[in-house]
């Protein structure tokens, strides 16, 4: 399938202390965690003396200079399938998709195929980026199942790369929409939380201790009162995992519908007449350099149909 890729990679001071998959993971941008240590494991990540780093739980002492060897990529263990896409932008680098909710990013256990993956692999027909390894060809970043909007897959590693620097540089711009139990009170402002797995429950992320976990960070602000609710948009300056929906929780104000952070409430027989089971939130604008050829790119998408009934359902 092809040659190696080689990369080196400088891992500064900065990082003294952390184990060495995290400061890989971090210093690196376009590798998921588990890459990383699979990589790792199979020797493919050496010191400049050539010896292999030991393990992935191992401290870093102070800079260093690695070299990782990523092996070509091999074929998908996703297959193709003809899954319709509301595509809202494509080039021979990339393809902007227009998520929609109830559909999972890539395949996982219970979710092997019927995937956002699949229909990419599909439609692309074999032009995706083989970096993210054979579970998750083209996929740089991921928004939840039940999470609808927009979403970015690379065809190639030289968009991958250039995509997952700026996602790892925060320079990309996220909005997210969504509807809250309750009204903010102050209507705008920042949450700056500490976000690490739940060890109660592993589908879970909780806030966490200060410099436990990854640092992640959300400007909100109220678009309209409703109901015992509200609009509001959610501004991402990290990007974690669960980060919107365990960010307004930790506020008070969970999302509706969320079936991980929400709670029972004043909404909650409405959800079920209306047959709203999902989280209320909307990936609305997603905004970039072109990893290719520099230019800015942006896109907006409008909040689906379950969403717009629930607003309306909810305005006074």
């Amino acid at each position: 399938m092809g040659d190696d890729h080689i990369r080196t990679v400088i891992i500064d001071d900065g990082h003294r202390g952390q184990r060495f998959d995290r400061a890989l993971t971090d210093a690196v941008g376009d590798l998921s965690r588990e890459r990383v240590k699979s990589l790792i494991a199979n020797g493919a990540i050496r010191r400049e003396d050539g010896l292999p780093l030991p393990n992935a739980s191992a401290k870093m002492e102070g800079t260093m200079v690695l070299t990782i060897t990523l092996p070509p990529p091999v074929d998908a263990a996703a297959q193709p399938q003809a899954i319709a896409l509301d595509i809202c932008y494509e080039d021979d680098a990339l393809v902007v998709v227009n998520k929609p909710a109830g559909l999972v990013v890539h395949p996982a256990n219970g979710h092997g195929d019927g995937t956002l993956v699949n229909a990419l692999l599909h439609h692309c027909a074999g032009q995706l980026s083989g970096i993210g390894g054979v579970a998750r060809p083209g996929i740089v970043h991921r928004i939840d199942k039940d999470t609808s909007g927009l979403i970015v897959a690379a065809k190639n590693d030289a968009a991958h790369i250039g995509l997952a620097q700026q996602f790892a540089q925060h320079s990309i711009d996220r909005i997210y929409h969504a509807i809250v139990a309750g009204v903010p009170v102050p209507p705008a402002g920042r949450v700056e939380t500490w976000l690490a797995r739940s060890p109660q429950n592993r589908q879970k992320i909780t806030v966490a201790a200060t410099g436990s976990g990854k640092l992640a960070i959300t400007h909100f602000r109220m678009l309209q009162r409703l109901d015992r609710a509200a609009m509001v948009e959610c501004r991402l300056e990290t990007g974690r995992t669960h980060q919107v929906r365990v960010h307004m929780a930790h506020r008070g104000h969970p999302l509706l519908g969320d079936p991980l952070y929400g709670r029972q409430g004043p909404h909650s027989a409405r959800l079920r007449a209306m047959g709203f089971h999902r989280q209320a939130l909307h990936a609305r604008h997603l905004g970039f350099m072109h990893p290719i050829s520099g230019k800015k790119l942006a896109f907006d998408s409008d909040c689906p149909d379950d969403m717009q009934q629930l607003f309306t359902a909810l305005a006074i």
